[in-house]
């Protein structure tokens, strides 16, 4: 059968004609399959959905518990028959949760796999690359200018910056499934165990990492009382962590002259980091660059490699002039407000 005939792009998302069911769809369906909780992959009003058992956990914090009618768990590495289609997760790598989905019919394998990174994460399962006729792949970052730095070394960064003003409090915007805690777990690895300071909207998803078995250490809510001048000075030298779009606000002007930073891959480009009056930017990414984008390709060797959601062009012309067939999905609806 034709790849296309297994899994083809609608208006709702990814469509398997013969399982009739959505990968990641953008729009309320019948029945869904989700392969991590980001906003821009996880929506609610679905009828059925199917996921790993933490990611339905995700989706039920941010949503609530009646996000959609039948939830149905989806264990990693077992195979799920969904009418005369074979489903199987695999992790993702790209948060807690995530998965690629594998879907096979007929002799013909294809891997959708969602959102994923090869960098060691210590709050998440490790990608595991699956083989497969076609596999579907993200392109958040794929154009050879993006190569992210070593990870510790952008931690390393930010525990000089302390050292070096520790009268100013350090305000780090992380997204807040995912990238916050990892930045969180990768500090106390680095050996920081002083209390780190947390947003209000992050403390469901700390919580629930640490649920998990995934130690934050001490966490604190990020509150000043504007009555009493001695609170503000107790932040002087304090990691204060929150989704980005907090620090845009009269909330971050509580804080001693703070250091503004923000861990994301888009730090890369200076303009963004300035537009965002961004003071210590922090490479620090969910996804691939442009190297692990293309030896994750050569790895898994499939026949055929679509490309969606990002910089689709680039990717699709390096695989072009390796004879391997090629092709963007143009599906709309998938943001990068996870980094």
């Amino acid at each position: 059968m034709r790849p296309d005939e297994l899994l083809r792009p609608t208006p709702q998302g990814l469509y398997c004609p013969p399982g009739d069911f959505f990968i990641d769809p953008v729009r309320p369906v019948e029945r869904a399959l989700i392969t991590h909780g980001h906003a821009d992959h996880a929506r609610s009003g679905h009828m059925r959905v199917m996921a790993t058992r933490q990611t339905l956990a995700i989706m039920a914090l941010r949503y609530g518990e009646e996000f959609c009618v039948e939830r149905l768990e989806a264990g990693i590495g077992e195979t799920i028959r969904i009418r005369d289609v074979d489903v199987t997760f695999h992790p993702a790598g790209h948060v807690l949760g995530s998965a690629q989905i594998a879907v096979s019919h007929n002799g013909l394998t294809i891997v959708a796999s969602g959102d994923y990174k090869r960098r060691a994460d210590p709050t998440c399962a490790a990608f595991e690359p699956v083989p497969c006729d076609v596999f579907i792949t993200e392109a958040t970052f794929a154009l050879p200018v993006f190569r992210h730095p070593d990870t510790a070394g952008e931690v390393d960064k930010l525990l000089t910056s302390l050292a070096q003003f520790p009268e100013r409090a350090h305000l780090v915007g992380a997204y807040a499934l995912g990238k916050a805690q990892r930045v969180i777990r990768h500090l106390r690895e680095a050996g920081y165990d002083a209390p780190i300071y947390i947003h209000g909207a992050l403390k469901k998803l700390c919580d629930f990492y640490q649920s998990e078995g995934i130690d934050l250490g001490d966490l604190r809510p990020a509150t000043v009382d504007a009555k009493a001048g001695t609170a503000k000075a107790a932040f002087a030298g304090a990691v204060v962590v929150g989704p980005p779009s907090a620090f845009a606000d009269r909330w971050a002007r509580r804080f001693p002259d703070p250091v503004s930073c923000f861990a994301s891959g888009w730090m890369r480009v200076r303009q963004r980091a300035r537009q965002r009056g961004v003071e210590l930017p922090l490479i620090i990414s969910d996804h691939c660059d442009w190297d692990e984008l293309t030896e994750t390709i050569d790895e898994i060797a499939p026949q055929e490699v679509w490309v969606t959601h990002g910089r689709e062009e680039a990717l699709v012309r390096w695989c072009e002039l390796r004879q391997l067939r090629a092709r963007p999905l143009h599906l709309v609806g998938y943001e990068d407000e996870a980094e």
